[in-house]
């Protein structure tokens, strides 16, 4: 069996769906995920951890935003492996990617990543509307 995708938005996808469950031989896989997030979550999510690389340092070093949302998704539970490169000398990150998260673990990613900054003395700028699914509205407003 080959991967499917199905995204529900009515009752003929939860027939399709039905059937495809129906028709999938023994051993089959099934993952039922929430809705992925949003772009405008996205976009969010990067400019507050641009705020925080600017502004912050984590072990006496500077590091990037895309390096900070690793830290943040480690802190909220998301795992991340070390495999081996290719030369057989160094250890790779692998696993710490937003793109697969749902609407509302991306809501908590954006909390975490908000309350840290509160915390730590980060200042947020508004670059993009906030997530209406996440606390960041209220916060930015207050801001």
């Amino acid at each position: 069996m080959t991967r499917y995708l199905i995204v529900l938005n009515g009752d003929l996808d939860r027939e399709r769906a039905v059937k495809a469950i129906r028709s999938a031989p023994a051993g089959t896989r099934l993952e039922l995920k929430g809705a992925r997030r949003t772009l405008q979550q996205n976009d969010l999510m990067w400019a507050l951890l641009t705020d925080v690389a600017l502004q912050k340092e984590h072990a006496g070093k500077k590091f990037t935003p895309d390096q900070w949302k690793s830290l943040f998704l480690h802190a909220c539970g998301r795992e991340a492996q070390f495999v081996p490169a290719l030369n057989g000398v160094d250890l790779i990150p692998w696993g710490q990617s937003s793109r697969d998260l749902s609407k509302e673990e991306m809501s908590g990613l954006i909390d975490f990543v908000l309350a840290w900054g509160a915390e730590n003395g980060v200042t947020f700028h508004d670059p993009v509307p906030a997530a209406p699914d996440s606390k960041a509205a209220e916060y930015l407003a207050a801001g």
